[in-house]
Protein backbone atom coordinates (compact mmCIF):
# COMPACT_ATOMS: atom_id res chain seq x y z
CA UNK A 1 0.00 0.00 0.00
CA UNK A 2 1.19 3.17 -0.81
CA UNK A 3 2.11 6.41 1.71
CA UNK A 4 1.01 9.19 0.17
CA UNK A 5 1.39 12.40 2.29
CA UNK A 6 -1.34 15.05 2.57
CA UNK A 7 0.90 17.76 1.29
CA UNK A 8 1.91 15.58 -1.54
CA UNK A 9 -1.67 15.54 -2.52
CA UNK A 10 -1.90 19.14 -2.06
CA UNK A 11 0.60 19.87 -4.58
CA UNK A 12 -0.74 17.84 -7.19
CA UNK A 13 -4.05 19.33 -6.94
CA UNK A 14 -2.63 22.76 -6.94
CA UNK A 15 -0.94 21.88 -10.25
CA UNK A 16 -4.34 20.42 -11.59
CA UNK A 17 -6.08 23.09 -10.51
CA UNK A 18 -4.20 26.50 -10.32
CA UNK A 19 -5.81 29.29 -7.87
CA UNK A 20 -6.39 31.65 -10.96
CA UNK A 21 -8.96 29.41 -12.88
CA UNK A 22 -11.00 29.89 -9.07
CA UNK A 23 -14.21 31.29 -10.58
CA UNK A 24 -14.88 34.29 -8.51
CA UNK A 25 -11.09 35.70 -9.38
CA UNK A 26 -11.96 35.00 -13.01
CA UNK A 27 -15.13 37.55 -12.47
CA UNK A 28 -12.84 40.17 -10.31
CA UNK A 29 -10.24 40.04 -13.80
CA UNK A 30 -13.06 40.01 -16.26
CA UNK A 31 -14.44 42.94 -14.60
CA UNK A 32 -11.28 45.17 -14.11
CA UNK A 33 -11.42 44.35 -18.02
CA UNK A 34 -14.47 45.83 -18.79
CA UNK A 35 -14.48 48.54 -21.02
CA UNK A 36 -10.91 48.17 -21.94
CA UNK A 37 -9.77 46.98 -25.55
CA UNK A 38 -8.74 43.43 -25.49
CA UNK A 39 -5.02 44.45 -26.31
CA UNK A 40 -4.82 46.16 -22.87
CA UNK A 41 -3.63 44.31 -19.97
CA UNK A 42 -5.67 45.95 -16.98
CA UNK A 43 -4.25 43.66 -13.96
CA UNK A 44 -2.07 40.83 -13.36
CA UNK A 45 -1.08 38.75 -10.35
CA UNK A 46 1.76 39.86 -8.30
CA UNK A 47 4.22 38.81 -5.28
CA UNK A 48 4.08 36.17 -2.93
CA UNK A 49 1.08 34.24 -4.88
CA UNK A 50 3.37 34.38 -8.27
CA UNK A 51 6.33 32.70 -6.36
CA UNK A 52 4.13 30.15 -4.64
CA UNK A 53 2.69 29.46 -7.62
CA UNK A 54 5.79 28.68 -9.57
CA UNK A 55 7.26 26.84 -6.44
CA UNK A 56 3.81 25.02 -6.03
CA UNK A 57 3.34 26.18 -2.34
CA UNK A 58 0.40 27.15 -0.47
CA UNK A 59 -0.80 30.54 -1.53
CA UNK A 60 -2.07 32.29 1.41
CA UNK A 61 -2.61 35.77 -0.18
CA UNK A 62 -3.50 36.74 -3.54
CA UNK A 63 -1.71 40.59 -4.35
CA UNK A 64 -3.59 41.90 -7.90
CA UNK A 65 -1.72 44.93 -9.85
CA UNK A 66 -3.79 46.93 -11.79
CA UNK A 67 -4.17 49.84 -14.10
CA UNK A 68 -7.03 51.26 -12.38
CA UNK A 69 -7.31 53.82 -9.60
CA UNK A 70 -8.97 52.74 -6.77
CA UNK A 71 -11.97 54.71 -7.14
CA UNK A 72 -12.41 52.71 -10.63
CA UNK A 73 -11.89 49.94 -8.86
CA UNK A 74 -15.04 51.23 -6.23
CA UNK A 75 -17.04 51.81 -9.20
CA UNK A 76 -16.27 48.71 -11.24
CA UNK A 77 -17.38 46.91 -8.20
CA UNK A 78 -20.39 48.55 -6.46
CA UNK A 79 -22.93 46.24 -7.49
CA UNK A 80 -20.94 42.96 -6.98
CA UNK A 81 -21.26 40.41 -4.37
CA UNK A 82 -17.50 41.88 -3.46
CA UNK A 83 -17.20 44.13 -0.59
CA UNK A 84 -14.15 47.06 -1.19
CA UNK A 85 -12.41 48.17 1.68
CA UNK A 86 -10.32 50.81 2.16
CA UNK A 87 -7.27 49.29 3.36
CA UNK A 88 -5.00 51.64 2.30
CA UNK A 89 -6.19 54.34 -0.48
CA UNK A 90 -2.95 56.81 -0.13
CA UNK A 91 -1.06 53.83 -1.23
CA UNK A 92 -3.44 52.78 -4.31
CA UNK A 93 -4.23 49.76 -2.75
CA UNK A 94 -7.84 48.16 -1.82
CA UNK A 95 -9.36 45.09 -0.55
CA UNK A 96 -11.64 43.13 -2.26
CA UNK A 97 -13.17 40.75 0.23
CA UNK A 98 -16.28 37.83 -0.49
CA UNK A 99 -17.65 35.15 1.54
CA UNK A 100 -14.81 32.97 0.02
CA UNK A 101 -12.00 35.38 -1.30
CA UNK A 102 -9.67 38.40 0.07
CA UNK A 103 -7.96 39.94 -3.05
CA UNK A 104 -5.69 43.07 -2.27
CA UNK A 105 -5.48 45.12 -5.41
CA UNK A 106 -3.08 48.13 -5.97
CA UNK A 107 -2.46 50.67 -8.95
CA UNK A 108 0.58 50.25 -10.82
CA UNK A 109 2.83 53.65 -9.55
CA UNK A 110 6.24 54.75 -9.48
CA UNK A 111 8.20 56.49 -7.09
CA UNK A 112 8.83 60.05 -7.17
CA UNK A 113 9.98 60.93 -3.60
CA UNK A 114 11.44 58.43 -0.70
CA UNK A 115 12.75 59.48 2.56
CA UNK A 116 13.31 55.64 3.47
CA UNK A 117 9.61 55.60 5.25
CA UNK A 118 7.19 56.81 3.21
CA UNK A 119 6.87 57.74 -0.50
CA UNK A 120 5.26 59.86 -2.65
CA UNK A 121 4.00 58.07 -6.11
CA UNK A 122 2.60 58.47 -9.32
CA UNK A 123 0.31 56.38 -10.69
CA UNK A 124 0.93 54.89 -14.11
CA UNK A 125 -0.30 52.26 -16.28
CA UNK A 126 3.23 51.04 -17.31
CA UNK A 127 4.17 47.41 -16.54
CA UNK A 128 7.80 47.73 -17.15
CA UNK A 129 7.84 51.03 -15.03
CA UNK A 130 5.89 49.57 -12.38
CA UNK A 131 8.32 46.08 -11.74
CA UNK A 132 11.38 48.75 -11.26
CA UNK A 133 10.15 49.83 -8.15
CA UNK A 134 9.61 46.88 -6.42
CA UNK A 135 12.53 45.46 -4.15
CA UNK A 136 13.38 42.28 -5.40
CA UNK A 137 13.29 40.30 -8.74
CA UNK A 138 11.27 37.74 -7.25
CA UNK A 139 8.92 40.17 -6.20
CA UNK A 140 8.51 41.42 -9.12
CA UNK A 141 6.92 38.96 -11.68
CA UNK A 142 3.78 39.08 -12.88
CA UNK A 143 1.18 36.77 -13.95
CA UNK A 144 -2.01 36.98 -15.91
CA UNK A 145 -5.58 35.55 -15.32
CA UNK A 146 -4.25 32.90 -18.01
CA UNK A 147 -0.93 31.87 -16.72
CA UNK A 148 1.08 33.75 -18.79
CA UNK A 149 3.96 35.01 -17.32
CA UNK A 150 5.47 38.47 -17.53
CA UNK A 151 9.47 38.90 -16.15
CA UNK A 152 10.61 42.19 -16.71
CA UNK A 153 13.38 41.64 -13.81
CA UNK A 154 14.42 38.02 -14.96
CA UNK A 155 13.16 36.96 -11.61
CA UNK A 156 12.41 33.71 -12.09
CA UNK A 157 15.76 32.99 -12.85
CA UNK A 158 16.92 34.05 -9.68
CA UNK A 159 13.80 32.06 -8.26
CA UNK A 160 14.57 29.09 -9.86
CA UNK A 161 18.15 29.41 -8.67
CA UNK A 162 16.86 30.80 -4.99
CA UNK A 163 18.78 34.08 -5.47
CA UNK A 164 17.50 37.09 -3.29
CA UNK A 165 18.29 39.84 -5.22
CA UNK A 166 18.04 43.49 -4.83
CA UNK A 167 16.00 45.40 -8.07
CA UNK A 168 18.96 47.69 -9.31
CA UNK A 169 21.30 49.43 -7.01
CA UNK A 170 20.82 47.75 -3.60
CA UNK A 171 22.08 50.74 -1.58
CA UNK A 172 19.12 52.93 -3.49
CA UNK A 173 16.81 50.29 -3.13
CA UNK A 174 17.30 50.24 1.12
CA UNK A 175 17.58 54.01 1.06
CA UNK A 176 14.19 53.87 -0.36
CA UNK A 177 12.54 52.20 2.49
CA UNK A 178 14.85 50.76 5.28
CA UNK A 179 12.25 48.30 5.88
CA UNK A 180 13.47 46.12 2.77
CA UNK A 181 16.11 45.25 4.96
CA UNK A 182 14.39 42.91 7.28
CA UNK A 183 12.34 41.74 4.17
CA UNK A 184 15.65 41.13 2.73
CA UNK A 185 16.82 39.03 5.65
CA UNK A 186 13.60 37.33 5.73
CA UNK A 187 13.35 36.21 1.90
CA UNK A 188 17.38 34.87 2.47
CA UNK A 189 16.20 32.70 5.43
CA UNK A 190 13.12 31.14 3.24
CA UNK A 191 15.39 30.92 0.13
CA UNK A 192 18.54 29.93 1.74
CA UNK A 193 20.63 31.70 -0.42
CA UNK A 194 24.25 33.21 -0.52
CA UNK A 195 24.75 37.11 -0.28
CA UNK A 196 26.15 39.08 -2.37
CA UNK A 197 29.11 41.23 -1.19
CA UNK A 198 27.75 44.46 -2.81
CA UNK A 199 24.55 43.48 -0.98
CA UNK A 200 26.08 42.65 2.51
CA UNK A 201 27.56 46.19 2.30
CA UNK A 202 24.77 48.33 1.71
CA UNK A 203 22.85 46.29 4.12
CA UNK A 204 25.58 46.62 7.17
CA UNK A 205 25.76 50.87 6.08
CA UNK A 206 22.01 51.48 6.23
CA UNK A 207 21.38 49.64 9.37
CA UNK A 208 20.28 52.78 11.75
CA UNK A 209 17.76 53.48 9.01
CA UNK A 210 15.61 50.69 11.11
CA UNK A 211 15.50 53.51 13.77
CA UNK A 212 13.07 55.60 11.14
CA UNK A 213 10.68 52.79 10.77
CA UNK A 214 7.40 52.17 12.95
CA UNK A 215 7.67 49.59 15.65
CA UNK A 216 4.59 48.06 13.97
CA UNK A 217 5.81 47.74 10.40
CA UNK A 218 9.22 45.69 11.99
CA UNK A 219 7.26 43.90 14.47
CA UNK A 220 5.15 42.72 11.51
CA UNK A 221 8.23 41.14 9.67
CA UNK A 222 9.58 39.76 12.73
CA UNK A 223 6.16 37.68 12.99
CA UNK A 224 6.82 36.94 8.92
CA UNK A 225 10.51 35.51 10.05
CA UNK A 226 9.65 33.83 12.79
CA UNK A 227 6.77 31.72 10.57
CA UNK A 228 9.71 30.63 8.89
CA UNK A 229 10.37 27.05 8.19
CA UNK A 230 14.20 27.72 7.93
CA UNK A 231 14.26 29.82 10.96
CA UNK A 232 15.13 27.70 13.23
CA UNK A 233 18.21 26.54 11.06
CA UNK A 234 19.57 30.74 10.85
CA UNK A 235 22.56 29.98 13.38
CA UNK A 236 24.00 28.15 10.07
CA UNK A 237 24.42 31.39 8.48
CA UNK A 238 26.82 33.99 10.53
CA UNK A 239 26.01 37.08 8.29
CA UNK A 240 22.00 36.52 8.40
CA UNK A 241 22.58 35.57 12.47
CA UNK A 242 25.11 38.45 12.66
CA UNK A 243 22.48 40.91 11.10
CA UNK A 244 19.60 39.65 12.96
CA UNK A 245 20.67 40.23 16.50
CA UNK A 246 21.39 43.89 15.58
CA UNK A 247 17.87 44.31 14.25
CA UNK A 248 16.75 42.61 17.11
CA UNK A 249 18.96 42.47 20.04
CA UNK A 250 16.36 41.65 22.65
CA UNK A 251 16.22 38.44 21.12
CA UNK A 252 19.85 37.79 22.09
CA UNK A 253 19.32 33.99 22.63
CA UNK A 254 19.36 32.20 19.43
CA UNK A 255 21.98 29.98 20.54
CA UNK A 256 18.92 28.05 22.29
CA UNK A 257 18.01 27.63 17.87
CA UNK A 258 20.68 24.75 18.16
CA UNK A 259 18.60 22.37 20.69
CA UNK A 260 15.80 23.18 19.40
CA UNK A 261 16.04 21.70 16.01
CA UNK A 262 17.34 18.48 17.72
CA UNK A 263 13.93 17.71 19.14
CA UNK A 264 11.42 19.72 16.76
CA UNK A 265 10.26 20.21 13.37
CA UNK A 266 9.12 23.74 12.18
CA UNK A 267 5.49 22.06 12.23
CA UNK A 268 5.56 21.73 15.88
CA UNK A 269 6.56 25.15 16.73
CA UNK A 270 4.31 28.12 16.98
CA UNK A 271 5.22 32.06 17.09
CA UNK A 272 4.86 32.18 20.67
CA UNK A 273 6.81 29.68 21.81
CA UNK A 274 9.87 30.67 19.83
CA UNK A 275 9.16 34.35 21.25
CA UNK A 276 9.58 32.53 24.65
CA UNK A 277 12.42 30.49 23.73
CA UNK A 278 14.48 33.79 22.15
CA UNK A 279 13.21 35.70 25.52
CA UNK A 280 12.69 34.23 28.45
CA UNK A 281 15.77 34.73 30.69
CA UNK A 282 16.51 36.51 34.22
CA UNK A 283 16.52 40.13 32.64
CA UNK A 284 13.02 39.73 31.96
CA UNK A 285 13.73 40.49 28.34
CA UNK A 286 10.19 39.83 27.55
CA UNK A 287 8.89 42.49 29.33
CA UNK A 288 11.19 45.09 27.40
CA UNK A 289 10.22 43.38 24.10
CA UNK A 290 6.60 43.73 24.72
CA UNK A 291 6.68 47.04 26.36
CA UNK A 292 9.27 47.85 22.90
CA UNK A 293 7.15 46.68 20.10
CA UNK A 294 3.84 47.43 21.70
CA UNK A 295 2.57 43.42 20.93
CA UNK A 296 -0.74 42.34 22.05
CA UNK A 297 -1.97 41.83 25.15
CA UNK A 298 -2.32 37.60 23.86
CA UNK A 299 1.50 37.89 23.26
CA UNK A 300 1.97 39.88 26.32
CA UNK A 301 0.03 37.25 28.11
CA UNK A 302 1.43 34.08 26.76
CA UNK A 303 4.92 34.91 27.30
CA UNK A 304 4.05 36.01 30.83
CA UNK A 305 2.44 32.79 31.39
CA UNK A 306 6.27 30.98 30.04
CA UNK A 307 8.00 32.84 32.36
CA UNK A 308 6.10 32.64 35.24
CA UNK A 309 5.32 28.84 34.85
CA UNK A 310 9.41 28.51 33.75
CA UNK A 311 10.24 29.88 37.11
CA UNK A 312 7.73 27.28 39.16
CA UNK A 313 9.48 24.60 37.01
CA UNK A 314 12.91 25.96 38.30
CA UNK A 315 11.70 25.85 42.02
CA UNK A 316 10.11 23.30 42.57
CA UNK A 317 11.63 19.99 41.17
CA UNK A 318 7.92 17.91 41.46
CA UNK A 319 6.40 20.30 38.53
CA UNK A 320 6.81 17.51 35.70
CA UNK A 321 6.26 14.72 38.49
CA UNK A 322 4.26 14.38 41.57
CA UNK A 323 2.35 17.90 40.44
CA UNK A 324 2.20 17.00 36.93
CA UNK A 325 -1.59 16.91 37.15
CA UNK A 326 -2.74 20.00 38.47
CA UNK A 327 -0.20 21.90 36.39
CA UNK A 328 -1.79 20.12 33.56
CA UNK A 329 -5.20 21.36 34.86
CA UNK A 330 -4.51 24.81 35.76
CA UNK A 331 -2.10 25.53 32.27
CA UNK A 332 -3.74 22.91 29.45
CA UNK A 333 -1.37 19.91 27.98
CA UNK A 334 -0.57 22.42 25.34
CA UNK A 335 1.30 24.64 27.17
CA UNK A 336 3.31 21.81 29.20
CA UNK A 337 4.48 20.55 26.15
CA UNK A 338 5.84 23.45 25.06
CA UNK A 339 7.28 24.44 28.54
CA UNK A 340 8.68 21.06 28.65
CA UNK A 341 10.30 22.23 24.83
CA UNK A 342 11.24 25.43 26.68
CA UNK A 343 12.99 23.76 29.69
CA UNK A 344 15.18 21.57 27.57
CA UNK A 345 16.52 24.15 25.22
CA UNK A 346 17.23 26.70 28.06
CA UNK A 347 18.92 24.03 30.39
CA UNK A 348 22.20 22.45 28.66
CA UNK A 349 22.57 20.01 31.18
CA UNK A 350 19.28 18.32 30.67
CA UNK A 351 19.35 15.32 28.71
CA UNK A 352 17.71 14.07 25.20
CA UNK A 353 16.21 11.55 27.92
CA UNK A 354 14.86 13.56 30.19
CA UNK A 355 12.97 15.82 27.93
CA UNK A 356 11.67 12.74 26.51
CA UNK A 357 10.60 11.12 29.69
CA UNK A 358 8.99 14.02 30.53
CA UNK A 359 7.18 14.91 27.27
CA UNK A 360 5.87 11.13 27.49
CA UNK A 361 4.96 11.54 30.60
CA UNK A 362 2.62 14.66 29.86
CA UNK A 363 1.08 13.01 26.80
CA UNK A 364 0.13 9.84 29.23
CA UNK A 365 -1.29 12.07 32.00
CA UNK A 366 -4.98 12.48 33.12
CA UNK A 367 -6.47 15.48 32.53
CA UNK A 368 -9.41 16.35 34.49
CA UNK A 369 -12.19 18.28 34.48
CA UNK A 370 -14.28 20.06 37.52
CA UNK A 371 -17.88 19.40 37.26
CA UNK A 372 -19.34 22.10 39.89
CA UNK A 373 -20.45 25.47 38.36
CA UNK A 374 -22.39 28.58 40.03
CA UNK A 375 -25.80 26.54 38.53
CA UNK A 376 -24.78 23.91 40.74
CA UNK A 377 -24.17 25.64 43.84
CA UNK A 378 -27.25 27.82 43.35
CA UNK A 379 -29.88 24.60 43.32
CA UNK A 380 -28.43 23.57 46.47
CA UNK A 381 -29.18 26.59 48.92
CA UNK A 382 -26.80 29.47 47.64
CA UNK A 383 -27.87 32.66 46.67
CA UNK A 384 -26.71 34.09 43.52
CA UNK A 385 -23.46 36.90 43.84
CA UNK A 386 -20.38 37.34 44.57
CA UNK A 387 -20.20 34.79 47.44
CA UNK A 388 -20.56 32.36 44.51
CA UNK A 389 -17.38 32.79 42.92
CA UNK A 390 -15.61 32.58 46.33
CA UNK A 391 -17.13 29.45 47.39
CA UNK A 392 -16.35 27.78 44.32
CA UNK A 393 -12.98 28.80 44.01
CA UNK A 394 -12.62 26.98 47.74
CA UNK A 395 -14.07 23.66 46.09
CA UNK A 396 -11.91 23.80 43.13
CA UNK A 397 -8.60 24.36 45.70
CA UNK A 398 -9.79 21.49 47.88
CA UNK A 399 -11.16 19.28 44.87
CA UNK A 400 -7.44 19.88 43.66
CA UNK A 401 -5.57 19.20 46.39
CA UNK A 402 -7.43 15.81 47.50
CA UNK A 403 -5.70 14.42 44.19
CA UNK A 404 -9.31 15.73 42.28
CA UNK A 405 -11.50 14.27 44.33
CA UNK A 406 -14.18 15.38 46.20
CA UNK A 407 -17.77 14.45 46.99
CA UNK A 408 -21.17 15.49 46.72
CA UNK A 409 -21.73 16.10 50.31
CA UNK A 410 -18.84 17.63 50.78
CA UNK A 411 -19.33 20.25 48.36
CA UNK A 412 -22.73 20.92 49.98
CA UNK A 413 -21.24 20.64 53.87
CA UNK A 414 -19.14 23.68 52.13
CA UNK A 415 -21.91 25.31 50.49
CA UNK A 416 -23.82 25.36 53.99
CA UNK A 417 -20.72 26.63 55.83
CA UNK A 418 -20.42 29.64 53.47
CA UNK A 419 -23.80 30.38 54.58
CA UNK A 420 -23.13 30.83 58.22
Amino acid sequence: MFDISLSFINRIKRNLFPFFKNKEIKFVFKKLQEDFPEGTVTARFVGGCVRKYLTNDKIDDIDIATILNTKEIKEKFKKTEFKVIETGVEHGTVTLVSDNLKLELTTLRKDLKTDGRHAEVEYIDDWQLDSERRDFTINAIYLDINGNIFDPQMGTVDLKNNNVKFIGDPQKRIEEDYLRIIRFIRFKIMYNSKIEPTTSDAIKQNLNGIKKISKERILIELFKILDLKNFIYINESNYLKEIFALIFPELDNLKRLDRLKKICNHSQINKELLLAILLIDDKNSHEYFGHKYNVSNNIKDSLNLFAKNYGFLRENKNFFTSELEKNIYLNKKNHLINLNILNYVINVKLKFEDFSETLNRILKSKTHQFIFDGKYLMKHGMQQGSLIGKVLKQIEEEWINNNFKISKERVKEIIKLSAN
